[in-house]
Order: structure tokens, then sequence, then C-alpha cells
């Protein structure tokens, strides 16, 4: 079966459908606010959430080195990216039934629980991620993809700044952790409603590239780092500018340790956040066809550098606020354009395999914010911020000679 533009239209309507219905659960289990807060008021230090970091981040994406060679024999996807999202709804659907009977602030086993359904969440995702990227790719049009990135942000963005509101709120009903406890089973109900989009997609054509196992897989990335020399700067830019992704949760340590905010605080980080993510998403829908991905990279570059280097001077904590805007901003850029530019470099039938290669550019930001932690814990905040944004400035080299077209 072809890809028509019926197919097509009809594609993006189910994925677009995933999108609104994942926006409601994206804020009741943001990873930049929401879990960091709940994490810290279960007694976590600048350690556990740099090893948090390193699983959410770079780690979940470095597992798809091994996930790519298994779905890339696959010749349809769509029932792994059904797996991957469900076995998400249950790790947070236990997360929440955890927090709700296990009533003990600062423990171990509690610290203990949270970590393994973390991992189980972040590894879900980045198993369906794989999916996610191939289906995209070859259910809808070319012409039609930036658009549809865009259309998704603002979707996206429009329905988490209503129901950040409802989250913040939710944060205020109980004490913790119940608290959280009913922020992660609404958050997995939602979850749940969403996948029913992905129920929905045409799967029109199925994927031929075969890989004989992981051996096979890294002997074909080094071919390809051969001959597509795009590739490996993108990969460069992923160690480098990747690490942006796990900043704003030691904002929030930042500002509970240093500045002492409240639960409240968090419900106002996570809207202000939204906001950013909402107003960009809309600028570059209108400029869809208009801004090359080169320029959005840079301006995320030069963005991300403005916010380590402002918390690096913020001492207040009604001020911090307002740099999870520019957080947002930050967060939307890099998803609106790492899916554009990889589907950019890749062909058609090695997407998902395309897809395992980032996972081999999230060393760094697996690694950094692991580092990070016991670097805070030995030296504190500012040695660190320096740190942060000398990598992240390393990234605009790699950007320069990816040279991006579109």
């Amino acid at each position: 079966m072809t890809l028509t533009d019926k197919i097509s239209k009809h594609n993006i309507k189910a994925f677009l459908w995933h999108a609104g219905f994942l926006a409601f659960a994206q804020v009741f289990m943001d990873v930049d606010t929401v879990i960091p807060a709940m994490l810290i008021e279960s007694g976590g230090t600048a350690f556990h959430i740099g090893l948090m970091s390193a699983i959410m981040v770079g780690g979940s994406s470095f597992t798809q080195i091994f996930f790519a060679p298994y779905l890339s024999n696959k010749p349809y996807k769509k029932r792994f990216l059904l797996w991957g999202i469900n076995l998400r709804v249950f790790s947070l659907i236990a997360l929440g039934t955890i927090l709700f009977y296990l009533k003990v602030h600062h423990s171990f086993s509690l610290l203990w629980f949270i970590f393994v359904l973390i991992t189980v969440f972040s590894l879900s995702g980045a198993f369906a991620n794989i999916s996610y990227i191939d289906l995209i790719g070859k259910s809808i049009l070319q012409e039609k993809r930036k658009t549809f990135f865009s259309t998704r942000q603002i979707i996206s963005g429009t329905i988490i700044l209503l129901s950040a509101f409802l989250a913040k709120r939710t944060l205020t009903l109980a004490e913790f952790p119940v608290n959280y406890s009913y922020m992660f089973y609404i958050g997995g109900i939602l979850l749940l409603i969403a996948s029913l989009g992905f129920w929905n997609i045409k799967e029109v054509k199925p994927s031929v590239l075969r890989i004989k196992g992981v051996t096979h897989f890294f002997s074909i990335m080094k071919q390809e780092l051969k001959e597509n020399k795009k590739l490996v700067y993108f990969l460069g830019f992923i160690n480098t500018q990747g690490v942006a992704m796990s900043f704003m949760p030691f904002v929030v340590l930042y500002a509970k340790k240093v500045l002492n905010s409240v639960s409240s605080d968090t419900g106002n980080f996570l809207i202000f956040k939204v906001a950013g993510v909402v107003s960009v998403s809309l600028l570059i829908l209108f400029m869809a066809g208009k801004t090359k991905y080169k320029v959005l990279l840079y301006f995320n570059v030069i963005l991300s550098l403005f916010v380590v280097l402002s918390t690096y001077f913020i001492s207040d904590v009604h001020l911090i606020k307002y740099l999870f805007i520019f957080g947002g901003v930050v967060y939307s850029l890099y998803s609106i354009t790492m899916n554009g530019v990889m589907l950019e470099i890749s062909g058609h039938e090695n997407r998902a395999l395309y897809a395992g290669f980032a996972g081999a550019g999230n060393i760094l930001p697996a690694l950094f914010p692991l580092f990070g932690g016991v670097l805070i814990g030995l030296f504190g905040f500012k040695i660190f911020f320096l740190l942060f944004a000398v990598v992240i400035l390393s990234s605009l080299w790699f950007i320069k000679k990816m040279d991006c077209k579109k």
C-alpha cells in the first residue's frame, strides 16, 4: 500500500490524538519538575537527582543501541510501540500505588522502589521511541513533517498549560507522598487513553532492513559513520547539547536545597515551563516553511547557555521560576529539531536503525548528570553550572559541521 495524502492526514490525526492526551498525562509526570521534586521530598540528594537524570535523559536513550537491532528486524512496528507505551502506564500506576501505601518519608525502601519504576518507565519509553520514529517517517508525508512537529507541540503545550493548573492544585490536595500518588495515577490513566491514537495508525508499508545482532548493528554503524559524515556530527551534537535536557532537575534541586522552595513553587515551575513550550511552538508553527533546523539548533544552544549562567547568579526563589520559561523553550526546540534532523540525515529503511545510533550519542548525557550530582555534593552548585556551560558551548562546532539543509 502506498502512502497517500489521505492516509497521511489520517495518521496525523492519530498521532495528534496521542499527543493531546499525552500532554494531559505529561504534566503529572514531568521529568523536569514533578519527578525530581518528588525524589527530593523522598530524601533524595544531589547524587540521586544526577542518577535520575542519567536514567531518564541519557541512559534511556543509550539503551536504544540494544533495542534497535531487534526492532529493525520487525517489518511492522505498531505493536511494539503499543507494548512500550502500555509498560509506561504500568510503571506510573505502580509508582502511584507505592507512594500511596508506603507513607514513609526519607526511607531507603521508598527510594529503591522509585528508582526501579523510574527505570522501567524510561526504558519502555526508549523502546517505544524507536518504533515511533519509524512510524512517523513512513506514515506522514515528508512535506508535512515539520508542520506536524510544530502542530504537535502547539496542541501539547496548550493542553499542558491548562492542565498545569490542575496539577498544581493536585499537589496541594494532600501531604507527601499521597499528593504525588494522585499525580501518577492521573498520569497513568491519561497515558492509557493516549495510546488509543496509536491503535488507529495505518502502517502502510513494512520496513525491510535486517539486523543479525548487536555485532552486526555496530558493524553497520561503523559503515554509516564512514559514509554519512552528518551522522558523525549529529552524534557529537547530541553528546554535547543533549546534556541541556538534564539541567532543569538540578534547578529544582537548587531551588529546594539553596532557596528553600516548597510544593507550591513546584507547581509554578511547571506552569512557567509549559508557557515556554507553548510560546516557542506557536512561533515555529508560523515559521515552519521559512526557518531551517540549523538556525533553531544555534538558537537553542544560546538559550541553554543563558539558562545555565542565569541560574549561577539567581539567589531569589521568586525569580528562579522565570528560568523555567526558557527551560521550556529549550525542551521544545530540542524535541522539534532532533526528530526532524534525524529524519533528514536518515533514509526510508534505516530510520529505526538511526534511532539506535542516536542512542550512542547519549553517552555523555547519560554520564554527565551522575558526575554532576557527585560534583555538587563535593564542591557545590557554582562549579557544576560553569562546567555545564562549557559542555553546551562546544556543541556549536558540531552544528556548523552538520550543515542541515532543510
